[in-house]
């Protein structure tokens, strides 16, 4: 079997932005144009067709990132739309690693903010080329050149316009393409609304020849030899400007940045256009590296259908009706289904019983997948996030991909005795789909806890249990992720020593324990000399260590942001084991952890909220209050951003208290920033000290 189109032509992008700027409502209008749906859903009737489910339709949000593929100007086009709202952060890691280009899209109005930044930043990490769409340009406020300096700005990007807007506001009804110079004019706002190419009109001739040149000196400067010929003052080639343009978003030195209203359907085949022009091929982003199997050698595997074949699964979902979904980006060969392939990282065989491709939350069959294919296999049954699939003949071990650490628990318990299966099923196939939901079992309440992003977060995982497990449970309230640590350094010795008939136990160390800076995490460090302990008893030391970081001395939360030393110790001949020099660390390190003023750490939060002027001295006044402290204030038009950093215990409950100051008409979006000592006053309310 060989594929129907060729690789050349293959888009895979990601929608990117943050909660609100528009990506839903592009996505939808792109699935209308290329013939994908006939209809379009709208995000705020609750019928988009890539917010599948039902909590999405309910909150008018993105929860899950959703996959499709369409075609445009016989080029094939895989889509990602993942969610804008920083507690499913992890959606969007999990495509962009996989994805070879991105859209961001930003409200004309608002411009970049705090999570387009983040969302950015991502792309940045993978090295993902991006162009920009600023949407809603038919907004009271919209500012194209504003947006584009934001970008220039907060993102360090090298953002070119490549179009320039035909009015704004309610008198916004076109663009001219920069490059080409043509003006493409809309007739109207409906659905399918017809659009003509035309002469740039009279009125803006002048204006849109500075904007070229302004654009063309730009992208020359990065290419000697153009430069060079437009000094000479030779018109630049429209397809020459255009490769470079491509080279140049490519090689992540430039974002071309377009503009338009998604929502009155104006502006999204000129965009569908650039996403062919500039964005990559699976061909033109460099080759996927992974090690080989027990050995440290690196390889790189080329897009190419005749290679071994590697794949990379991230996303995994349960479906209600053929089960677990495992979605996988092909790096290199093909597989047919029915095939046996090797899970590189459990190191277990598994067959592929079905290759699905998916639109949003429906399937269509495949009976082969090629290097640079996005989809799903049915009948993994033990693959989770971040695990390389591989040919069992020829494996490779990609790079997985690192998730961060929850910052909200709350405590879950089944209604009913007959309940509690169901709940421990749900709760297993929730983690499985989400790296960032995790549950433990408090040792001594004997509770359930489970762990998420944030508030949104966890309401969301509940309610999916109710809704698609019937569970039935009480809920805790919201506690805060503490974290604890010391504050100074320390010598501490620990010993484990067992005499009682039969083979002893001996184990004896001594370590130093010392403070790191805040989010340096453990680092451990082997001073052993002349062998007063042997080699093999020194990972059971760090493990010892570990295990004892798991609870710490103050009120048993996770211990953070310092180094151990492993300065000294003894053994026994016959008497030392692994078991008992894991235990004499453990023992060492609670002790010497109440000796080095342990101090307990509490997450702080980045939060940006974007408010009338009006309200501001309330909104201020209530942050303050919070124990929070503004950090930057932006304005904007009649709004007013404001950028705190906030204990996130202070933070509960926080909506209903922003709309009550400003009467419904604020709104702000939050990440986890860094951990940070909790005030005396209130360690001492805590933990009783």
């Amino acid at each position: 079997m060989s594929r129907n189109y060729s690789l050349n032509k293959q888009r895979n992008i990601g929608m990117m932005a943050h909660i609100d700027a528009g990506k839903t409502t592009t996505t939808e209008r792109i699935l209308f144009y290329t013939g994908i749906t006939h209809k379009i859903g709208e995000v705020h009737d609750g019928n988009a067709e890539m917010d599948w489910m039902e909590q999405e339709k309910e909150r008018g949000i993105t929860i899950t990132s959703a996959s499709t593929t369409c075609f445009w100007n016989d080029h094939r086009i895989s889509i990602i739309d993942t969610p804008g709202h920083v507690d499913f952060t992890v959606e969007v890691e999990r495509s962009l690693r996989v994805l070879d280009g991105a859209v961001g899209i930003f409200c004309a109005v608002n411009g970049v903010q705090s999570q387009s930044e983040t969302v950015w930043r991502q792309a940045d990490k993978y090295s993902v080329p991006k162009i920009a769409f600023v949407n809603k340009m038919d907004r009271v406020g919209a500012d194209f050149y504003s947006v584009v300096k934001d970008i220039k700005e907060k993102l360090g990007s090298t953002a070119i316009p490549v179009q320039y807007p035909i009015g704004k506001e309610d008198y916004f009804k076109g663009i001219v393409d920069l490059v080409e110079e043509k003006a493409y004019i809309w007739s109207g706002e409906e659905l399918g609304a017809e659009f003509e190419v035309v002469e740039v009109p009279e009125d803006i001739k002048e204006d849109v020849a500075k904007k070229r040149k302004e654009m063309v000196e730009k992208i020359v400067e990065f290419d000697e030899h153009l430069f060079e010929k437009y000094l000479e003052e030779e018109n630049i080639d429209i397809q020459i400007l255009k490769d470079t343009i491509r080279n140049l978003t490519i090689d992540n030195k430039i974002v071309p940045v377009l503009c338009g209203s998604a929502f009155k359907n104006k502006g999204v085949q000129p965009l569908l256009d650039a996403v062919i022009n500039y964005l990559p091929s699976p061909l033109e982003v460099p080759p996927v590296e992974g090690k080989i199997p027990r050995t440290e050698k690196w390889q790189k595997r080329e897009a190419d259908d005749d290679a071994p074949f590697s794949a990379l699964a991230f996303k995994v979902n349960v479906d209600k009706y053929v089960g677990k979904l495992v979605y996988a980006r092909v790096y290199s060969g093909s597989l047919e289904k029915g095939t046996y392939i090797l899970n590189v990282n459990k190191e277990s065989k598994e067959r592929v019983g079905r290759i699905v491709q998916m639109h949003a939350d429906k399937r269509q069959e495949r009976e082969e997948l090629f290097a640079g294919d996005i989809a799903a296999f049915v009948g993994l049954k033990n693959v989770t996030t971040g695990d390389t699939l591989s040919d069992l003949d020829d494996p490779i071990l990609l790079e997985t991909m690192e998730f961060p650490e929850p910052v909200i628990s709350v405590a879950i318990e089944p209604k009913s005795k007959a309940e509690e299966e169901k709940l421990f099923n749900a709760i297993q196939k929730l983690s499985d789909e989400d790296p960032t939901f995790k549950k433990k079992v408090d040792e001594e309440t004997g509770q359930t806890i489970i762990s998420g992003m944030g508030e949104l977060h966890l309401e969301v995982l509940i309610d999916r249990m109710k809704r698609e497990f019937n569970v039935e449970a009480n809920i805790g309230e919201p506690q805060v992720s503490y974290r604890e640590s010391v504050s100074r350094k320390i010598e501490i010795e620990g010993k484990y020593i067992r005499q009682s008939g039969g083979r002893g136990q001996y184990g004896h160390c001594i370590l130093q324990i010392e403070p790191l800076p805040r989010g340096m995490g453990f680092e451990f460090e082997d001073k052993i000399k002349g062998g007063a302990i042997p080699r093999e008893y020194i990972p059971s030391v760090e493990r010892g260590v570990k295990e004892a970081m798991g609870s710490g001395v103050l009120a048993g939360y996770p211990v953070v942001d310092l180094k151990v030393t492993l300065l000294d110790g003894s053994f026994h001949e016959v008497d030392s084991s692994e078991m008992a020099f894991s235990i004499a660390a453990s023992r060492a390190f609670q002790d010497g952890m109440r000796k080095a003023k342990p101090t307990l750490l509490e997450p702080i939060m980045d939060v940006e909220i974007v408010t009338p002027k009006e309200y501001m001295g309330d909104v201020i006044g209530d942050i303050n209050g919070r124990r929070g402290a503004v950090k930057s204030m932006d304005s904007k038009e009649k709004v007013q951003i404001i950028n705190a950093e906030v204990p996130l215990s202070e933070m509960f409950g926080y909506a209903t208290a922003l709309r009550t100051v400003t009467q419904g008409r604020a709104n702000y979006s939050m990440e986890f920033s860094y951990y940070d000592e909790v005030p005396e006053n209130i360690r001492t309310d805590m933990i009783g000290e």
